[in-house]
């Protein structure tokens, strides 16, 4: 029974989308990968890189059917938060982490909110 989306055990790789350091310490970790066609699973961000970008990566890494865990600063994220909020696919899961600079905050999280909201809380 085909359904349109490729079932999660297809999807093996993290992809990242962050600042420098975030990248570098992940990609040292061996999450770095470049398919046969140049496309990497990981986008750095630096202040001058223009919100539209951001998108387009995001956008990439939510549809390719070989991603099951999308990662994102939480900093980053607050940059396209519009976009962010509208993803609710089960898959790739999104994640959003602290950076160095940057410490975490749950009231910002978008997919901790909606984890709330379906607990009652």
């Amino acid at each position: 029974m085909a359904t349109g989306h490729t079932p999660s055990k297809d999807r093996n790789l993290l992809a990242v989308i962050g600042d420098e350091d975030t990248i570098t310490g992940l990609l040292l970790a061996g999450i770095g990968q470049v398919t046969q066609d140049q496309r990497k699973n990981f986008f750095i961000v630096e202040s001058k890189t223009e919100v539209h970008n951001i998108e387009n990566a995001f956008s990439e890494y939510t549809q390719r059917d070989d991603i099951a865990i999308l990662l994102i600063n939480q900093h980053i994220a607050e940059r396209i938060r519009p976009t962010v909020d509208k993803y609710q696919q089960a898959f790739p899961a999104l994640l959003e982490i602290p950076s160095k600079d940057h410490p975490y905050d749950p009231s910002k999280d978008s997919v901790l909110k909606r984890v709330q909201k379906l607990f009652g809380e």
